[in-house]
């Protein structure tokens, strides 16, 4: 019997929402501020990819793979994504811990941001949680290193996120992977022994850095060398380094070759706000590697995904069909890089 053809997007890991509150000032400690407006949207790098995947390509399969509470947060999450024929049979739920969420204070005239997460069930989320038997996806994304606790401990020599990745792998799946910005001191060990079991790695200039232990410019020439640096690290002659910045991505493969592509000119004026921006590039990169296309055009896929995640300010209700996404090259233009 022939395996199956293995089509869609299988992602994994942090599933959050963001309850985003406008708020008239930021106070000093004791004091009052005035909630002007509220939200709630998708959050966490596999919720937001399948979000914008379901909207850059309407006709993909999708399944989730995560922990979530026995909570309303969590229905919410389950009605959100069967609303948008995200496959749910995987989302697993438990009376353990909360659903993961973060509640964004957003100050009305300054637009500065503050994040406060709760970690809920992401941090009880493991590798049994996983089966690759019952997926025919082509490619499984898994997000976020850092920010996944018992997924980020090392069992031996070996992380429970390295070992997801090689499970994906060795049941045919293209794997891809991203981390989130946050300082650790284990943050290059946990990276590259991830990297290890990938095909693609995520990464953006405050991360690689913090892997290569030196600071990291935005800028071609620097991200070039970084990308590079870090792809010969590699145990696997497929792996892939993605590196983006607001200013462009570079794309190093293990056969020494690299890409790049500038982000596009979005004026500041259309900008309503750049959360979700690196994962809307992951998903437009993505949907490029699932239909076989070459990197030049998997990146090109990624910058017109991320400036059109940047029209709205929730991660994914910016986001239209790639067919659309494209049409900002016309508009926009490229940036310098």
């Amino acid at each position: 019997m022939n395996p199956p053809v293995r089509k869609g997007l299988f992602a994994g890991g942090n599933f959050i929402v963001d309850q985003a509150k406008v708020i008239d000032t930021w106070p000093a400690q004791d004091t009052l501020a005035r909630i002007l407006s509220e939200s709630k949207s998708n959050g966490g790098g596999p919720y937001n990819l399948l979000k914008d995947m379901s909207r850059l390509s309407p006709s993909m399969s999708l399944e989730a793979c995560g922990l979530i509470g026995e909570d309303p947060t969590g229905d919410w999450i389950i009605e959100d994504c069967r609303g948008c024929g995200i496959d749910v049979t995987q989302l697993h739920r438990t009376h353990a811990a909360p659903t993961p969420y973060t509640d964004v204070m957003n100050v009305a005239n300054t637009g500065r941001r503050t994040y406060f997460f709760q970690k809920g069930t992401s941090a009880l989320l493991e590798p049994a949680h996983f089966d690759f038997t019952r997926t025919t996806s082509r490619v499984f994304f898994l997000g976020y290193l850092m920010l996944l606790e018992k997924m980020d401990q090392f069992e031996g020599d070996v992380t429970g996120s390295a070992q997801v990745l090689r499970a994906a792998r060795e049941a045919g799946l293209i794997a891809a992977v991203d981390c989130v910005s946050v300082p650790s001191r284990q943050f290059r060990e946990i990276v590259l022994c991830a990297f290890k079991e990938t095909d693609i790695l995520f990464i953006n200039e405050f991360e690689i850095g913090q892997v290569l232990g030196r600071e990291v410019r935005a800028e071609r020439q620097d991200m070039n060398r970084a990308a590079t640096e870090l792809v010969s690290m590699a145990s696997r002659k497929e792996s892939m380094v993605v590196l983006h910045a607001a200013s462009g991505a570079v794309a190093a493969m293990a056969d020494g070759s690299v890409e790049a592509c500038p982000s596009l000119a979005v004026p500041g004026s259309d900008i309503a706000g750049t959360t979700g921006a690196g994962d809307a590039f992951a998903a437009g990169f993505l949907l490029g590697v699932h239909d076989s296309f070459p990197v030049d055009q998997c990146l090109r896929y990624a910058a017109c995904s991320a400036a059109m995640s940047l029209s709205h300010v929730t991660p994914s209700l910016g986001m239209d069909t790639m067919e659309n996404c494209l049409r900002l090259e016309g508009e926009y233009g490229y940036r310098d890089f």
